[in-house]
This record gives C-alpha cells, structure tokens and sequence, in this order.
C-alpha cells in the first residue's frame, strides 16, 4: 500500500515559519555584514584605530570591574576580625580601594563611548546619505508605485536601527559575554565547580527563555510596525492632500480612517505591551531561582567554616554584577533583533536595483546644436498596454516643436522618456546622433530645462526656488529670471520680497504664481534644450500672453518641445505634432494643418468653441 504523501497544514505551516526565521535570520547576517565595513573601513586609518582603543578600553574596564568584589570580601573579612586594630584600618584602605575601583569601571567605561562615539556617528551619516542618494536613482516607476509616508518611515528606522546596533552589539552583547566568561572562572577558581555549574545553568536557561520569548515578541513588533507604518501613511496621504479633503467636507471621513489604522496599531501595541510584561516575570523569576542557589550554596559554606563571610559577600557581589547586565539583555536583544529587521528593511532598499542607469561606457552628452530625434519609439508603462507605438518626430535645432492630442495619447509620456525617467521599450530617442541611453544621466538632465504642467515648490523661500535651478547662482541673476518669467514685480511687492516662504509644496502661492516661479528656474537654468509640459495651463489668458513672449524669447536658439492641451498657446510653433492613441496621425504648421481639415482641425475648432461658449 502507497505511503501517505499528503502534507498536513500544519506541517506547511512549520515549514512556512521555518523558512521564514532562516531567512531573518540570514537577512540579520547580512545587515551585519553590511554595517561591518563602515567599523573596519581601509580608509581613512583613523577609524580603525578608535575601534581598536575603544576595544581596549572595553577590556580594561571590564578586568577591573570582575576584580571589584576582592576589594569588597576583603573589607569584609577584616572587619569581620574584631579588636585587631590594623586590620580596622586595613578594611578603610579596601573600601576605599573598592570605591576607586568601581569608579574607574565607570570612567573607563565613559572613555570608552566618548572614543567610539566618531565611529558610530560617521558609519550612521554614512548609511543615511548612502541611501538618500540611492532613492534619488531609483526610477520614476518605483516612486510612483510607493507611498512617501512608508519610505519615510524605512529610513527613519533604519537609521535609527543602525545606530542602537553599533552600540549595543559591541558595548552591550560582547562586554556582557566577556565579564560572564571572566565571573565563571573565578567562581570555578576562587570558590567551586558547582557554583559555576549553577550559574552556568541559570544563565543558559536565562538566554534560552529571553530569545524564546523575544523571537515570539519580534514578530508582535513587526505587526506593530506595518500598522504603524500603514496609519503614518494614511496621515501624510491626508495632510498632502489637504484641499481636496476640504473641498468634499471629508475631515471627519478622514479622521476615522486614520482612526481606523490606529486602531489595529494599538491592538498590536497592546500585545507587545503583553508579551514585556511576561518576559520581564519570567527573566526575574530564572535569575533569582540562580541568585538563591548560589547563595544557599555559599551560606553552607560560611556555616560549615570554609567560607568566610567575605566570600559569602563577594559571591552576592559577582551573582548582583552579572545580574544587571543580564537583566539588560533581554531589552538589548529585543532591541538589536528590532533593530536588524528595521535595518534589513532599509537595505532592501540600498539593493533595489534602478530600472534606469548608466550604460558602463556611458560618456558626457555633447550638445552641438540640440537636435531631437524619436526613431520609431515603442513603450508601455506595463507590457500589456502600449502607450507609444512606433512615434517618429525630429525637432531641429532652434525649432519649437509642439506635440498635440487627446487625453491619454501619450503626449507627457514623450517627456518623460527624453529626460530618461524610463527609457524606451524599443526604437531609439537621440539628441545631437547620440541615443540617451548611452550618455550619462547627469549630463542628459544638464541639459534639458523642463517646466511642468504642475510646478511642485520646496517648502523654503521664493528665492530659494527660482535659485535651485542653478546651484549658486546670484540674486542678480535671479532676478533676472523672475523678470523674464513676469514674476519679478509680484516678488517684490510681497512684504517680505524674495524670502517670502511659499509653504508646503507651495500652497501659500496661486497656481499661476508658482507656475511662473518654475517658469524662472527653468529659465536661470539656461539649458539648450527647453520641454515645456502644459507650461501655461495655469495661467490666465493676459499672463499666459506675456509668458508666451518670455518664453519664446528664451527660446531663441534652443530646441524647445511643447506639450500643449490649449492650442491657440502653440499656433506659432515650427511643427506640430498630433497623436492619437500613440501614433502620429499628423504633422505640419497650424496653417497647413488647418487647411488639411484632419484631427487638428477638429480639436482646434472644438477649442473655439468652447471658448466662445
């Protein structure tokens, strides 16, 4: 008869949560690997050489602190010895010492931090600006596919898990191992093998109960996290989309929902909370079932004459030393094993790959006149839907081509792929002969100047913004800009002129007011190709004309591409350029276009009528 092969659910389960805690596990080998090499770089030596004297300071501290107790046993011994006069003041002399000795643990101690403290500091900004620039490379597909309050959160964790983990596991863990391994031997030495065979005992069961519980308590915290993590979003979700929430009178809908999130955090928070409770009982319980078996042990010695009482001191000394210590350890493991998941969040990140980077022979683009080619270029967002099917568009240099079409005829995706925020699923995108995917990316963004159909500001000050399209430049030239982007007389009448902040994303400014903002740093950029995306959308019909001008002006010898909704903003360009689902169905001047009676002629007589409507 065929054996059962059938796996039982909870076998899969076992399996499931076995593979689970093996690849926490491996996930916690490589966050430490990962942090190591900032302790131990080759460069620069100074480093290694705080590490190396912050580990001697670690030992020496450590080597007075378990050869305390004998300045303690001693003082008591010599009291102990009643109407011996000398062996009086002998006692003050080792109370004395011992005092010393317990305060140079400490200073040690101190001394030791204070010389790791560069380390640490260095390693932590060295992570936190190795992963801020790592999220600035990731493409433009990944940001709009995460959630700004939860990235946020990753890092903020990790940071903070990279710095607990670099003092803790070195001045915590490895200091504790270390004083357990020197107390054994004195115990096995000074006293007997059983009083090490129980405190042998007591502290295994210890560590066995305390990573029991805690693995138990990980996966609690972790719940925790996501709900934490999950109610932060939905906060910063509603905060950045504060209009919208007022103009539907959704505060109170929106307050349930972060109420709602809240709710499950504080289920999670509770069950930690729990769990604490009975690890911290079950800790105290082990510890002093030890404490009291030493005790015992050494009280039978002092009865039956061969211990002193000294000893019986000094073995309640050593049992109360490493007592603190590994009362510590449960927090400092649940911490470091918080720590490792907090930090292997943040390197999965470090290790998500950019969809878009540098070819490995990637050279500077060389921009000699500005020419713009899309060569039968194919892309899709996701594979099942294409968005442009074989474009073809040449833009000469000190052309202004504008690209036309309906909603969802990927006009802005043209865009997007010119600056390389995706790259083209087939075809070719050059500028001057050279395909964009073969020059570097810092080049490529050098020289294309893009003004948004929805300009996004730094929550800083007016000069601040209009400034950031050239880092250094001077007030004068930015001025300059402002004027050029009709803005410069709006600035100057504001009580605080060009320090005026514009709030969050720029909320304290009109959408034509910031639309002219961005409008300036383009222009104090100084690119010599121009992408204007809906540039004047927001605008009202006597700005939008004067922004026009400057924006032609600016445009004299530069390739300037045009994404445009309001036609009549584009009649007087070189080219225009109509898709329709993808394609391009036509191509020419407004005149010629007009004439040909096609889609443009449509879309364009659409437009004069709802105008005049």
């Amino acid at each position: 008869m065929p054996a059962d092969t059938t796996t039982s659910p909870d076998a899969d389960d076992a399996t499931g949560a076995q593979k689970t805690e093996n690849e926490e596990r491996q996930s916690g080998l490589r966050t430490i690997r990962k942090v190591a090499p900032y302790l131990w770089p080759e460069d620069p030596a100074w480093v290694r050489h705080r590490v190396l004297g912050a580990m001697a300071l670690l030992i020496f501290s450590k080597l007075i602190s378990v050869s305390t107790p004998f300045f303690y046993k001693g003082a008591v011994d010599a009291l102990a010895e009643e109407g011996v006069p000398m062996l009086a003041l002998g006692a003050v002399g080792l109370t004395v010492a011992y005092g010393v000795a317990r305060l140079m643990t400490v200073g040690f101690q101190q001394l030791r931090d204070a010389v790791f403290a560069r380390v640490g500091q260095r390693a932590l900004r060295m992570l936190a600006l190795e992963t801020f620039n790592h999220i600035h490379k990731l493409s433009m597909r990944y940001h709009i596919t995460r959630k700004t309050g939860g990235l946020s959160r990753i890092i903020e964790r990790g940071v903070k898990g990279v710095d607990f983990l670099l003092r803790f596991l070195l001045f915590s863990i490895g200091p504790l191992m270390l004083e357990l391994v020197l107390v054994g031997i004195i115990l096995a030495v000074v006293f007997d093998f059983w009083y090490l065979l129980v405190v042998a005992a007591t502290i295994a069961l210890y560590v066995w109960f305390t990573f029991a519980v805690t693995e138990w308590r990980v996966k609690l915290r972790r719940e925790m996290n996501d709900q934490d993590t999950d109610a932060n979003q939905k906060a910063i979700d509603s905060l950045l989309n504060f209009e919208t929430v007022k103009y539907f009178g959704a505060e109170a809908r929106e307050a349930r929902r972060y109420d709602s999130a809240m709710e499950k955090y504080e289920a999670a928070a509770i069950k930690t909370n729990y769990s604490l409770a009975f690890l911290n009982f079950g800790q105290s319980l082990l510890i002093t079932g030890g404490l009291i078996g030493v005790m015992i042990m050494a009280a039978i010695g002092v009865q039956n004459g061969s211990l002193t009482v000294g000893d019986f001191v000094m073995v309640n000394a050593y049992m109360v030393q490493i007592t603190i210590p590994l009362n510590f350890l449960g927090t400092v493991y649940r911490e470091i094993r918080q720590a490792l998941v907090d930090m292997g969040e943040m390197f999965d990140l470090l290790e998500q790959p950019a969809e878009v980077k540098d070819a490995p022979d990637a050279k500077p683009l060389q921009v000699t006149g500005g020419r713009v080619e899309l060569d039968a270029v194919r892309f899709g967002y996701d594979a099942e839907r294409a968005i442009l099917k074989g474009v073809s568009v040449i833009a000469e240099p000190g052309e202004m081509v504008a690209i036309v079409g309906s909603t969802g005829s990927g006009k802005s995706t043209i865009g997007r792929l010119l600056f390389r925020f995706y790259d083209v699923g087939g075809g070719a995108l050059r500028i001057d002969g050279q395909d964009v995917r073969q020059v570097t990316q810092e080049s490529l963004h050098a020289a294309i100047g893009v003004v948004p159909q929805d300009t996004v500001l730094f929550n800083d000050t007016i000069r601040y913004n209009i400034g950031y399209g050239r880092d250094g430049a001077t007030q004068q030239e930015i001025e300059t800009a402002a004027k050029a982007a009709q803005i410069h007389d709006f600035i100057e009448g504001l009580p605080e002129g060009y320090q005026t902040t514009v709030g969050e994303r720029g909320l304290k400014l009109s959408g034509g007011e910031k639309q002219r903002v961005g409008i300036a740093r383009t222009l104090l950029k100084d690119p010599p190709i121009l992408l204007l995306d809906e540039a004047t959308s927001a605008l009202d019909s006597e700005t939008e004309q004067d922004i026009k001008e400057a924006l032609m002006q600016a445009g004299r010898g530069r390739t300037v591409l045009t994404i445009a909704h309001r036609l009549s903003t584009i009649a007087e360009a070189d080219k225009i350029i109509v898709l329709e689902q993808g394609e391009v169905v036509e191509q020419g001047r407004h005149e010629d276009l007009l004439e040909k009676g096609g889609r443009y002629a449509q879309l364009w007589a659409r437009q004069q009528s709802d105008e005049a409507a």
